[in-house]
């Protein structure tokens, strides 16, 4: 037995038929057919087919009016009344994740705490202390923000509950409200899931830019093909992100790709999404470098330090500390970068930690650069090891070869993208690359959290 469901156009009404073609002759075979007239307001059709006991789903009908006798084509959609019970229990779902989240930040002392800093800013005195002053102004921004986000996550519940409710009091199915609610809940998932990793942050250069340094390792031409994949990645993360994202110092390899680079992202939290990433990461792939397709096994290290302003850098570092070397900066800028040395390297001897800086074309603009880069790398190392002050820190250079990896990508002979701290992994490698890494910064935000919070839980 073959059924056909189709609709008919009309001006108004339309007629939705269901009609069935009988070709067993050996067994009789019966099937009921319900015709309904119904208008624009596309109300809830049940057809029941014998072959097929107590088969229901929605259908509701889109028409346009003839015009000039003219029949326009229609089209017919279906949504499974199982679909709508899974909507209504994401829309209640999102609801209690909200609330709690809401709850949990506590919008009231929020409200208050606004409201202390406005009073504050508005002060004769405010700008007395500029460096307490800037402060103000971003832990201001910061209070806005949330305030705003918590309204707009409410706002966006009360829209979906609307529209839900108005589903179940009305006689008819609106596709279009639905389909509107399932948006509305899919991005405020994402919402909250970017308030709660936010309010994983909390050490003190996380709301910060972010300085990416990718330094090609073990592996020869592939690791500087596999660091230039890397670049190419954290600069995709960066752009989908709405961060300004800037290559400031890259220096190609022999044959392909990069021996270094250097990547630039302004825009809040930054450093503290990116944090994680410092390591050494791991490729494992049929090497396009390779006449007989071998594989190949390659390293490169990716080193994280927030973008600071130079006023908020109150490190004094002796001369004697530091090792100054000049060279050519090479590359575009014309005869100035390929025959003065403006480039400027400097290492700080006690740590051995080392910066390079060839984006300016003059060698002082380039040595100031370098020194903030060098004090806000040296701050972000003292934070890490828990030392009150420079000279108590050691070296923490990240060395690209085996042993070392904090992630594996793995392109032949199965895809895999695993990192080695947090167990997370996914076979879509495509993606990864192409800067989705929200996952993975995710879930290494949540193991460090953890990780933070068991030794205070032993003592």
């Amino acid at each position: 037995m073959e059924s056909l469901v189709g609709v008919v156009a009309a001006p108004r009404p339309l007629l939705l038929f269901m009609s069935s073609n009988l070709n067993n002759k050996k067994k009789k075979q019966t099937a009921t057919t319900t015709v309904c007239f119904f208008t624009q307001s596309l109300p809830l059709l049940s057809i029941t087919c014998s072959s097929r006991p107590s088969s229901t789903v929605l259908v509701y009908a889109t028409s346009e009016e003839t015009q000039g006798g003219t029949t326009t084509t229609t089209d017919t959609k279906e949504w499974p009344l199982q679909d709508f019970y899974t909507l209504r229990k994401d829309v209640e779902t999102a609801s209690k994740r909200a609330k709690e989240i809401a709850d949990s930040t506590g919008l009231e002392q929020l409200e208050q705490e606004l409201e202390h800093l406005e009073s504050k800013s508005g002060h004769a005195s405010f700008w007395d202390d500029r460096a307490k002053a800037q402060e103000t102004l971003l832990a201001l921004t910061d209070v806005k923000d949330k305030i705003q986000l918590l309204k707009e996550f409410k706002t966006k519940i009360e829209d979906a509950e609307t529209i839900i409710n108005l589903t179940e009091e009305m006689d008819s199915i609106d596709t279009g409200l639905l389909e509107e609610a399932a948006g509305i809940i899919k991005e405020l998932n994402k919402a909250l899931d970017s308030f709660e990793l936010r309010e994983l942050l909390s050490g003190p250069y996380d709301k910060e830019g972010a300085v990416i340094s990718i330094t090609a390792g073990a592996g020869g031409t592939d690791a500087q093909d596999w660091a230039d994949m890397l670049l190419r990645m954290y600069a995709r993360w960066g752009e989908k992100q709405r961060y300004k994202t800037r290559v400031v110092e890259k220096s190609p390899g022999e044959e392909a790709g990069i021996k270094s680079a250097t990547l630039e992202l302004e825009g809040r939290y930054a450093y503290g999404y990116l944090s994680g990433e410092k390591g050494t990461h791991r490729i494992v792939r049929q090497s396009p470098f390779n006449s007989k397709g071998l594989r190949q096994t390659s390293f490169s290290g990716v080193e994280v330090m927030p973008l600071l302003p130079e006023d908020s850098l109150n490190v004094e570092i002796p001369e004697d500390d530091l090792e100054i070397s000049f060279s050519r900066a090479g590359g575009k800028g014309g005869q100035n970068v390929n025959k003065v040395e403006s480039a400027v390297r400097i290492t700080h001897i006690p740590t051995g930690v080392t910066v390079r800086c060839t984006e300016e074309r003059s060698q002082l603009a380039n040595k100031n650069r370098a020194m903030i880069r060098l004090k806000a790398k040296l701050l972000v190392i003292a934070v890490e090891q828990r030392a009150s002050e420079i000279k108590e820190i050691r070296g923490d250079v990240v060395k690209a070869e085996w042993g070392q990896q904090i992630r594996n990508y793995v392109f032949h002979p199965y895809k895999l993208v695993k990192d080695v701290r947090t167990a997370y992994e996914t076979s879509d490698v495509t993606s990864v690359m192409d800067g989705e890494l929200e996952p993975f910064i995710k879930s290494y935000l949540k193991y460090k959290y953890s990780m933070n919070v068991s030794p205070s839980r032993v003592d």
